[in-house]
């Protein structure tokens, strides 16, 4: 089972890196194929509504039949998606890639929360998830300055060919490797289904938080720091990487220390306020002066990367009302919010980036970017408010 787990963080760790390439290779998608920043926007939009798409369906397949057969089935689907944005010659064509892309990591990262939910103590979930969320940030790490690099010696096409291949590889070791827990009786009566647990009035509150913790740090990572620096600060690719680098390795530190901290403090609820109400005052911060140096800028989307990283045990928190035979449903309900968010969130920035004039302020776009997440992380926040905390 470790050899198992292992191989379904592997195949988080790709899901991290997919969502955030495109960061980096921004400037010569644009050179090349002529993808404007609203298309490049649209295609990280699709890979998270994809992804989002799949949750509801991935979550049915994980309760039916196990999450080796759907994790393998899927991650196959993203290696194909990843050969097809290596042979793109289009903006089209690149949305379509990353849509399958979006759908091949669509289930790993719930298999390996299906599997801690059902095999370990409910105690330790928030402490698991967050670990792997933490391993697979290295994903973030590895699509800043090492994709960087690649793409300088190899080409940014043969770069994204070796990534197909890593995916089919992954999508083996899944099928080979990953072991399914012994299914849960199912109650009798009327049949259970996500109906049923958007019927629990606890978890609507929870819900509102998911819908707006993930969006800043997945969007701006996933996209608008590249151009961000690019165009405000006149970053070179691999000073663009470089920011990329310092941002990602505050995601994974914010993992990691995110995990154990409801079991530290005895809450949930105020770790997921506190941790997102700071993440707040650096978009604020962003939004309010998004041309005060490079420095301070770097600084902010490092802080917004160590404090939005109460991914997991928001969904920890979810994740204790939910009855046993559910619990597949569950936390990909939960997941669909936080990514579904990331897609619309991208598509939105998108419109009002290109509807925002950049004279006689370069930043003013972007700006426009930083206001539309602090606002709806701060509607998020007070939603939040009303929701009932749980430990186990």
């Amino acid at each position: 089972m470790r050899l198992g787990i292992a191989s379904l963080v592997a195949g988080y760790v790709l899901s991290q890196f997919y969502r955030a390439f495109l960061a980096v290779l921004a400037p010569v998608l644009e050179a090349e194929l002529g993808a404007t920043k609203a298309d490049l926007a649209s295609a990280s939009g699709y890979w998270f509504l994809a992804f989002g798409a799949m949750q509801i369906p991935v979550g049915i397949a994980l309760d039916r039949i196990g999450p080796r057969r759907t994790a393998a089935f899927c991650l196959l689907i993203g290696a194909g998606g990843a050969a097809l944005f290596a042979m793109a010659g289009s903006p089209f064509v690149i949305k379509v890639a990353m849509a399958l892309i979006g759908v091949g990591c669509s289930p790993v990262l719930m298999a390996s929360y299906y599997i801690f939910a059902r095999q370990f103590s409910p105690a330790v979930f928030g402490t698991l998830a967050g670990m792997v969320i933490g391993i697979g940030s290295l994903g973030n790490i590895a699509a800043s300055l090492p994709l960087t690099a690649a793409a300088e010696a190899f080409g940014w096409r043969e770069t994204v060919w070796a990534l197909a291949g890593i995916t089919a590889l992954i999508a083996a070791a899944v099928a080979v490797l990953v072991r399914d827990p012994v299914r849960v009786a199912t109650p009798e009566g009327p049949k259970d289904s996500v109906l049923t647990l958007l019927k629990m009035p606890a978890i609507w509150p929870i819900l509102a938080m998911m819908l707006v913790c993930y969006a800043p740090p997945g969007g701006l990572r996933g996209l608008w720091l590249g151009p961000y620096f690019t165009d405000v600060w006149g970053y070179s690719r691999p000073e663009v990487g470089m920011a990329g680098l310092w941002m990602g390795i505050a995601m994974v530190i914010g993992s990691f220390a995110i995990g154990p901290m409801d079991r530290w403090l005895g809450t949930r609820k105020w770790v997921i306020f506190g941790g997102n109400a700071a993440m707040l005052c650096f978009i604020t911060a962003l939004w309010l002066a998004p041309q005060q140096s490079a420095l301070f800028s770097t600084l902010m989307f490092v802080g917004v990367g160590l404090f939005g990283s109460t991914f997991p045990i928001v969904i920890a928190h979810a994740r204790a009302f939910f009855p046993p035979h559910l619990v597949g449903r569950g936390v990909t309900l939960v997941n669909l919010f936080g990514i579904a968010s990331v897609g619309i969130a991208q598509h939105v920035t998108g419109y009002l980036f290109a509807a925002t004039p950049a004279q006689p302020a370069p930043a003013a776009p972007f700006a426009a970017v930083f206001a539309f997440f602090a606002i709806t992380t701060a509607v998020g926040l007070a939603i939040y408010l009303l929701s009932q905390d749980r430990t186990d």
